[in-house]
């Protein structure tokens, strides 16, 4: 932000003084949250119980065994996988210059359920041991990877938000068409395994896949953020950014490849889980006050940690010992927030 641009938006000043206080409030959020979510269950534990499990991980006791290998795999992949799904959102809206585009909406996330319906109710997989337990993680970045690739080559010749978004409906609809057809004929086994997948759910993470959402989706975070300035430019415009120095088609490429491999990476582990990509770049942007990414990619990823972890623990308690379905704990939190935006519209990219 030049010293003219300041001078032009007299607001801004208040904005940017705004922003570390917005991220220290979602921050000890998120933290209080994460230590809910962890302390939290169907079973009790006292204070004291859970405080020891802690400083010693390697004893054996129900509560540490618990602790280490159920809840706190889960709570930390509920921070991860709202964050991701909320960065992959904020991409596609930036890419797309659309207000309501998400990973679920544009079919990406139908793309990835579908290749990793292959994984789980057909043989497809036979002989490819090598890869196990990561094949299903490839089977969605593919899935994911495709669908764009087909909802960009449609978009190219069709320019128009509204056809763009029936494209996407469409093809997540085909995708749901082939998996009904995988289900139709798989057998009873393996389909109840892909029926609990597909209401999704941060539940039975190990810690080879946490290791994996922040080896990778950090390494993702960390090269978004360093292309900030681009995303700002792009903001303004193709013509714009290009004058800028940036390469288009090749950042296009990037802003693509990032916005799937993190969506397809959380679809992959804890199934399709819908408007948390949509609605948290909104309400980030109206958090902050601001479209600049410097700002809004942190904290896109920071209110999406918040909300997720929030709806995994109204998903797994307020029906107890019941599980209620994750994404439609989202879609109760998340669909009014995005019509509520239609409706006025007071959004803009």
């Amino acid at each position: 932000m030049t010293t003219s641009e300041c001078c032009l938006d007299p607001v801004r000043p208040l904005l940017l003084r705004r922003a570390p206080v917005v991220f220290a409030l979602l921050g000890l959020l998120t933290v209080l949250m994460l230590g809910i979510n962890v302390a939290v269950g169907s079973i009790a534990f006292s204070p004291a119980e859970i405080w020891q499990a802690l400083r010693n991980p390697a004893e054996a006791s129900t509560t540490s065994f618990i602790l280490w290998n159920i809840r706190i795999p889960r709570a930390i992949a509920a921070v991860f996988g709202g964050a991701y799904l909320a960065a992959s959102g904020l991409l596609l809206q930036i890419y797309f210059r659309n207000p309501i585009v998400g990973p679920y909406i544009l079919g990406i996330s139908s793309g990835a359920t579908l290749m990793v319906s292959f994984v789980m109710l057909t043989s497809v997989t036979v002989g490819w041991t090598l890869f196990t337990p990561f094949i299903s993680t490839l089977a969605a970045f593919a899935g994911a990877y495709a669908v764009m690739l087909i909802v960009l080559a449609i978009a190219s010749r069709i320019k128009g938000g509204v056809t763009l978004l029936i494209v996407g409906l469409m093809m997540g609809y085909l995708c749901g068409a082939v998996t009904a057809i995988l289900t139709a004929f798989a057998e009873k086994d393996k389909i109840k395994g892909f029926v609990l997948w597909q209401l999704g759910s941060f539940s039975g993470f190990k810690w080879d896949e946490i290791t994996i959402l922040l080896v990778l989706g950090g390494a993702i975070l960390a090269l978004l953020y360093l292309q900030s300035k681009p995303l700002n430019a792009f903001l303004l415009g193709e013509e714009y950014a290009a004058s800028m120095g940036v390469n288009i088609r090749r950042f296009r490429l990037l802003i693509l490849l990032c916005a799937c491999a993190l969506a397809g990476m959380i679809t992959s582990m804890a199934g399709p889980v819908a408007f948390i990509g949509m609605a948290v770049p909104h309400m980030a942007r109206l958090g902050f006050g601001t479209s600049d990414n410097r700002i809004l990619i942190p904290g896109a990823c920071l209110t999406g940690g918040l909300v997720a972890s929030l709806c995994d623990l109204i998903a797994r308690t307020i029906m107890a010992p019941v599980e209620l379905p994750l994404s439609a704990v989202t879609a109760f939190f998340g669909a009014p927030i995005v019509i509520t935006l239609l409706l006025k519209r007071r959004v803009k990219l």
